[in-house]
């Protein structure tokens, strides 16, 4: 189930080249002027799937960032937009990411970040509804356990809401786990394999250490809780380690590419592409959405899995964090409903 999560983005471009040429993609990266927009649109722009590359921003150098890409040399075809020309780069897109937000700062939490993020989701997520409703959908804004259900209510409002086209990106959770486990049993991070269920904040972030391929044991309860903080928290190492300069961009931009090819990858008929999301499931008691492992298809989510045989540990943490989940996503549901 878990062997396309060892691929990374670049690797998986072999097999998209094959796919380019039954169909290309016209991918739109909203917020693409950002810390996370920047790489991820030239990661974008890189991509053999990729054909049409439009980037969105309210910044005003947006156009000059597509104007940067378009001097490299691939066969996609990329244009900027700002101000009032969303629709114009959402016209006809098959993949829509929105890495667009405020960045975290020393000292807040994703939760923090909910006003400002709320109301940026919102309008572009509105402009999606009305551009290319059967776009998927790819959030990176955080709050994600919020602002995801803030796209799933603002698509219901439109009346064009389809679960199986929305996805909240939980690649970095999955990616820091497999590179953690990795540097500490001193094995290669991309044969390595962490399943992360849950959400994408703090404690309802669950790596299952237990499901760990190959398979990796000796861990004392000091090291097992350690490593399953710093994945839980490795977002907060960045903002400290950037001392107030920004929060993980980087490595967002790469596993936001990676999860967006994996998903031209379904689009395209790959079978076996299957990645954790968090996504719309009536798998978990009381939770609308949650992060599972899902096989991706032709028409998004094909099929989302059960997180399989746990241990103790594990089964505590899922259970702790339950109510966390449901209220932030509640919190966002309420949000949408207010706002209409």
């Amino acid at each position: 189930m878990f062997s396309s999560l060892r691929s990374s983005a670049i690797r998986a471009s072999t097999r998209g080249a094959v796919a380019q040429q039954e169909r290309g993609f016209k991918v739109s990266v909203l917020g693409a002027a950002g810390g996370i927009g920047q790489p991820l649109s030239l990661l974008m722009k890189l991509n053999p799937r990729v054909t049409q590359l439009t980037c969105f921003d309210v910044a005003p150098i947006t156009p000059g960032v597509a104007a940067d890409l378009s001097h490299i040399a691939t066969g996609a075809k990329t244009t900027g937009f700002t101000g009032d020309e969303l629709k114009k780069a959402l016209d006809g897109c098959d993949v829509v990411v929105i890495p667009a937000g405020v960045p975290r700062k020393p000292g807040m939490t994703r939760d923090d970040l909910f006003a400002i993020n709320a109301g940026i989701v919102k309008n572009l997520v509105s402009g999606v509804a009305q551009a290319c409703p059967k776009a998927m959908i790819l959030v990176i804004s955080n709050p994600v356990n919020s602002t995801v259900p803030i796209a799933a209510e603002v698509m219901k409002q439109a009346g064009v809401y389809d679960p199986r086209r929305l996805f909240g990106v939980t690649t970095l959770d999955v990616c820091r786990a497999r590179t953690f486990v990795a540097e500490a049993r001193g094995l290669d991070p991309l044969k390595t394999i962490v399943p992360v269920i849950g959400g994408h904040a703090g404690t309802t972030i669950v790596p299952l250490l237990s499901q760990t391929e190959p398979a990796v044991s000796g861990f004392s309860d000091a090291e097992r809780d350690a490593l399953t903080h710093r994945i839980m928290f490795g977002g907060d190492e960045v903002v400290k380690a950037k001392a107030g300069g920004g929060s993980a961009t980087l490595s967002m931009a790469y596993t936001g590419a990676q999860f967006a090819d994996r998903v031209m990858a379904g689009l395209a008929g790959e079978s076996g592409v299957t990645e954790c999301t968090f996504v719309s499931t009536d798998k978990i008691p009381g939770c609308e959405f949650f992060a599972l492992p899902v096989t991706l298809g032709k028409e998004g989510v094909a099929t989302i899995h059960d997180y399989g045989k746990v241990n103790a540990f594990e089964e505590k943490l899922i259970a702790d964090m339950v109510p966390d989940l449901i209220a932030q996503a509640k919190k966002g549901v309420d949000w949408a409903n207010a706002n209409k």
